[in-house]
């Protein structure tokens, strides 16, 4: 990989804002903070390489410096070793320079927040949802006095060329409807519906068309984000990420998925399934081309099997015809507006909706927490969902985050063990996405796990 010896760069909008205090946070090189940044910045330089190999990246890493220098009028970031990709006649592309200053911006304002006063309150649902927003707000991604229509986007970053240009299709008739996306920020179906919806506004001469990418610093820090991004948001953890998804949206459309998207799946099909949850509309549409018709037959009867019929009502499958996504979608998101005028909420952030702290609290994917999920139906469905999706979230660990990738090669692949019915449709799905090559951009795919059944003979 090319790189640039020698750069510096200045923030042009929201970092001139930061106070001298919260910058003195993140200045110490030996921090942990201040290296999680590192990270997520030699991401975001590598804005447009695809790889989710954590070796390649680590490789860069060991190279890539950047200081933090304080200056009377803001802050200076001095780097060396950056991508040269990033760089257009030795000047940092704009968009890129805007991430990189986003990045430092939300886990200033975290660590700050965590650390230095103004606490967040990580302890209670309230607080956890609070933290979400006000992270959000910050972010400048919740934006008051504008209709509902921002669609999230969920799926795989390894997915086939003919589901890229599906992902795209579906995009491009969002934007036609003036609807605005939201990704993960990476790859694949994550990219594609993003520059179909940039053709889409075009044509109807919108010209501040939302691309929403909203991600964690574990995710980020392996998965750079795409090109498209306009406007980046990245949450302390995986919980909150998945709690700022749906919240800020307005309807979500899944296109086929790994490890990541059931993981998404779950979380969302668990929060809708709770009681208090389950009268308030919100569009979920599970899209896919005609020639991946049977991965949406194969998840559909997973939920079936693990969470029961009842979950089929929170979502519709649709198969081709982006055209019958977006008008399916924009439906939808019709029911949302006049729900939310009539109830008199946010327009811009669902408050109404239930999420269990069970669903926000952080879970570290480790061997011993992996043994502690209750993955049978001694439970109900949406706690079911709970270990189901940290299970999922696991694999995702030990697939391209760095610390799950040391967890399993420290104590070799995680085990997830459940009920002989659980059991058995876990690894049916699993090994559809590993055969279909759903796990990995990259390289050949060694499994992170192994799926075996519970002991229930005492």
């Amino acid at each position: 990989m090319k790189t640039l010896a020698q750069t510096s760069v200045r923030p042009t909008s929201s970092l001139n804002l930061l106070s001298q205090h919260e910058i003195d946070g993140v200045t110490n090189a030996n921090d942990d903070t201040f290296q999680l940044f590192r990270r997520c910045a030699l991401a975001v330089l590598n804005t447009g390489n695809d790889c989710d190999d954590y070796s390649t990246f680590k490789a860069a890493l060991d190279a890539f410096e950047i200081h933090i220098v304080p200056e009377p009028r803001g802050i200076r970031l001095d780097i060396t070793n950056a991508p040269a990709s990033a760089f257009v006649n030795n000047r940092m592309i704009r968009g890129i320079e805007e991430h990189l200053f986003s990045a430092l911006r939300d886990i200033v304002y975290t660590h700050h927040k965590m650390s230095m006063g103004g606490r967040f309150d990580f302890d209670s649902g309230p607080g956890i949802t609070d933290a979400v927003f006000r992270i959000s707000r910050n972010a400048g991604v919740v934006k008051p006095n504008t209709s509902p229509k921002l669609v999230v986007c969920w799926g795989g970053h390894a997915v086939s060329r003919i589901e890229y240009e599906y992902a795209k299709s579906v995009g491009f008739e969002l934007g036609l409807r003036g609807l605005n996306i939201a990704t993960g920020c990476g790859t694949g179906a994550m990219k594609g519906p993003m520059k179909g919806a940039v053709i889409g506004h075009g044509k109807q001469q919108i010209r501040d068309g939302r691309y929403v990418g909203i991600s964690e610093p574990g995710i980020i820090a392996s998965e750079s984000p795409n090109p498209t991004v306009n406007e980046l948001v990245i949450l302390p953890d995986i919980e909150k990420r998945l709690e700022a998804f749906v919240r800020l949206s307005h309807g979500i459309i899944v296109f086929p998925g790994g490890a990541g998207t059931a993981e998404e799946v779950l979380y969302l099909l668990g929060i809708l399934m709770q009681p208090g949850n389950t009268t308030l509309p919100f569009p979920l549409i599970f899209a896919a081309p005609q020639e991946s018709a049977d991965y949406f037959r194969g998840l559909d009867a997973f939920i079936c099997h693990t969470l029961g019929e009842a979950a089929r009502q929170h979502y519709e499958i649709i198969v081709g015809s982006p055209e019958q996504v977006a008008n399916s979608m924009y439906k939808g998101i019709e029911s949302v507006t006049r729900h939310r005028r009539k109830h008199q909420q946010s327009y811009a952030f669902n408050w109404e909706l239930m999420i269990p702290m069970d669903f926000q609290q952080p879970f570290k994917p480790t061997h011993k927490n992996m043994a502690g999920l209750k993955l049978n139906r001694s439970q109900s469905a949406h706690a079911l969902a709970a270990d189901l999706r940290r299970a999922f979230s696991a694999i995702v660990a030990g697939n391209v985050k760095a610390d799950g990738i040391a967890e399993v090669k420290k104590h070799g692949p995680f085990q997830l063990s459940g009920d002989a019915e659980i059991a058995a449709s876990i690894d049916n799905l699993l090994r559809g996405f590993v055969d279909q090559g759903r796990m990995k951009l990259n390289g050949q795919y060694t499994p992170c796990y192994e799926v075996v059944q519970a002991d229930t003979s005492t």
